[in-house]
């Protein structure tokens, strides 16, 4: 074989190798990943089945529930366009309130009841995650343009 193969050989077999090694990559991300998605876009329709993925808005005002075992809590996510139930158990972060800005990490249970497993608060009063911001934005500007719309 001239120099000139080998060279193109080994050339080929690096390249083969490194769609090898960033396909693998990919599948290993692809399980970890999580979307965020807005009551509006999970109303719609565009959350994955089966997958964990981030929910986020404002926990509406007079919506949570606490259950006597003292763990489990009921409360909506709004965007002010939409409305999500959401379930969570376990130990809230100290900063949840009613009218603050939530994101919660879980699935879709059955009857659309957000499962949740995490749930985070904003940490002062200023703060807002950028994807709540942009989701009551966007609701905000969806409402506006759709006559009669609202929760």
């Amino acid at each position: 074989m001239k120099p000139r193969h080998k060279r193109l050989a080994f050339i080929l077999a690096g390249v083969a190798g490194l769609a090898v090694a960033a396909g693998l990559v990919l599948t290993a991300l692809k399980g970890n990943i999580q979307l965020f998605f807005s009551p509006s876009e999970l109303v719609a329709g565009a959350a994955p089945e089966g997958r964990n993925f981030r929910l986020g808005g404002l926990v509406e005002e007079g919506s949570v529930q606490r259950e006597t075992d003292g763990l489990t809590v009921h409360f909506i996510v709004t965007d002010n366009a939409e409305r999500v139930k959401v379930t969570f158990t376990g130990i809230l972060p100290d900063l949840f309130a009613e009218g603050q800005g939530v994101v919660a990490t879980g699935a879709l249970g059955p009857g659309g009841v957000f499962l949740a497993k995490e749930v985070l608060a904003k940490h002062d009063e200023t703060y807002m995650p950028p994807e709540v911001a942009e989701a009551l934005k966007k609701a905000e500007q969806q409402k506006a343009t759709t006559p009669g719309s609202g929760i």
